[in-house]
């Protein structure tokens, strides 16, 4: 049985006070060097949400433009204005901030998010008029607190402030006194994740078109990690995320691979439509407020806005063969082994060659490749480099090295079979996934046959082991049903056993009589 992909959705939350006072960098910054000039001037450099829904890795990652018509334009991005303004898109949309935070509150059953009762009258009605946004979800917002009480909450008693536009307007408290698995900046991280989430399958469910009801497990695949002093990072983001989006037939569960984890994630996904096991799975993942401004101080002393300024998520939908969407082929997996070292060239071989060579098939046979589509307008600035561009380099490299791609075809391989990087620098969001909702497309139209996304992620961040890691599968078009042979009756069998005897005697006679 195969399975197939039946869409694909993309979701961005522009949570600009969250660069200032949630991201990594920011915080650290505020205990290392408090009064520095990257933290006075940061503020400075903060997109308006006009500015970053104009911004084109933005309007692509919803689908309003494509990677190639990025390409045609002229890096850097940053100081270029898309044409496309609109929030909402094919794949998706942008969520402002205010709703965002509103969102989180409907999210949080343990009642742990306080928002200002003036902030929630004023703003209900935007998050309303969201056309993915559920009755049920909205029932769940409360009137709201007192600034006072939310000020208290934040000076005297630990909780994590939410602001919007430099003002306090709610805050989320700690979940334990004394267990720091459960503290306030932990559960803001977690609900962050939790409600980029909840958008993103709201979103999957609107543009897809499918019934909830028959969703019947959900996979989440993002960075962060619940639990509690007993079990720091047990899970179910999947099943939490479901509740909230009225996933009311589904079960879930957490699958935790760093940067690698939404390619391990659809992989699974496949596994299980295909063994029969689910008929419908979707693969979410939420965004993480630690990434927020990441590389903000070298966008900063290179005079650019803070570009990592955008929650991400996404949602897939994987369902048993209809005969028309693409498929993944189970058969052309790739996998970095525990044996497989961390040369760039190994990891290649291990990812891309191997699956390739089990089915008879060249680099080349691959129309697109969809490794870490990492935003370059982010990267390059932070020294990394174009980071999809090296993968290209890499895995061209290696085709005119296995004699299937001529050196002088090279430059061109990177345009032929790669693609542009537009995904924000949330860790696990860039990890391949943002490309196959146009990779559906473009199989469904017939324009290309085989894409292969690949994902990698460095397990040595969890100080456990300095192993590499990685998966890689192939979507294809789909041939279509294959017709199933007519049932035969019992009649049939008679008579194709009784030829079968009297041609066996025939052949046994005319033996005997030679």
């Amino acid at each position: 049985m195969k399975s197939v992909i039946r869409g694909a959705g993309y979701v961005l939350a522009h949570t600009p006070d969250m660069v200032l006072h949630n991201g990594t960098t920011q915080t650290t910054e505020r205990i290392v060097n408090p009064d520095s000039e990257y933290l006075k001037e940061l503020p400075s450099h903060i997109r308006s949400f006009e500015q970053a829904v104009a911004y084109w890795p933005n309007q692509v990652y919803i689908g309003n433009k494509t990677p190639d018509e990025l390409a045609a334009v002229a890096q850097p991005w940053c100081d270029k204005e898309c044409d496309c303004h609109e929030r909402y898109g094919k794949f998706g949309q942008m969520m402002p901030q205010n709703e965002f935070l509103l969102l989180m509150q409907a999210c949080d059953v343990f009642d742990l998010v306080e928002l200002e009762a003036e902030f929630v009258a004023a703003n209900r009605e935007a998050l309303a008029a969201n056309p993915v946004m559920e009755q049920s979800v909205l029932d769940r917002l409360k009137n709201g607190n007192s600034l006072e009480g939310i000020q208290r909450l934040v000076e005297e008693e630990g909780a994590e402030g939410l602001y919007h536009l430099g003002q306090l307007v709610g805050c989320v408290k700690r979940a334990h006194d004394i267990d720091a698995n459960l503290s306030a900046h932990v559960m803001h991280e977690n609900l962050v994740s939790k409600a980029s989430s909840v958008l993103a399958l709201l979103n999957v469910i609107h543009v897809t078109g499918i019934d909830r009801n028959q969703v019947e497990y959900v996979i989440d695949c993002a960075e962060e990690a619940c639990g509690d002093i007993n079990q720091r990072g047990g899970g179910n983001f999947a099943k939490s995320a479901a509740e909230i989006a009225g996933l009311n037939n589904a079960s879930g569960s957490d699958c935790r691979a760093f940067c690698a984890a939404p390619a391990h994630a659809m992989i699974e996904a496949a596994a299980l439509v295909a063994s029969g096991a689910y008929h419908t799975v979707v693969v979410t993942a939420g965004g993480c407020t630690a990434k927020l401004g990441m590389n903000g101080k070298d966008h900063v002393k290179k005079g650019l806005p803070a570009l990592e300024d955008m929650i991400g998520g996404f949602a897939v939908v994987i369902t048993q063969d209809d005969g028309v969407n693409p498929f993944i082929n189970l058969n052309m997996l790739g996998r970095h082994s525990v044996g497989t070292g961390s040369a760039p060239q190994a990891v290649i071989t291990s990812l891309v060659t191997d699956p390739l060579d089990r089915n008879g098939l060249k680099i080349t046979d691959i129309d697109k490749y969809s490794p870490e589509m990492q935003n370059p307008d982010i990267t390059k600035p932070a020294g990394a480099g174009d980071v999809p561009l090296a993968n290209y380099k890499m895995i061209g490299a290696l085709a005119v090295k296995r004699g299937e791609l001529q050196r002088a075809e090279l430059a061109n391989f990177t345009v032929e079979h790669g693609l542009t990087g537009f995904a924000p620098t949330q860790g696990h969001i860039p990890s391949g996934v943002p490309y196959v909702g146009f990779a559906r497309e473009a199989l469904l139209a017939g324009d290309i046959k085989r894409v292969m996304v690949i994902g990698k992620g460095s397990l040595f961040l969890g100080r456990l082991t300095n192993l590499f890691d990685g998966v890689s599968f192939v979507i294809e078009a789909n041939p279509g049903k294959e017709e199933a042979a007519p049932a035969v009756d019992d009649t049939q069998i008679r008579h194709m056993i009784a030829d079968a005897m009297r041609g066996f005697a025939e052949t046994l006679a005319a033996q005997m009589g030679e």
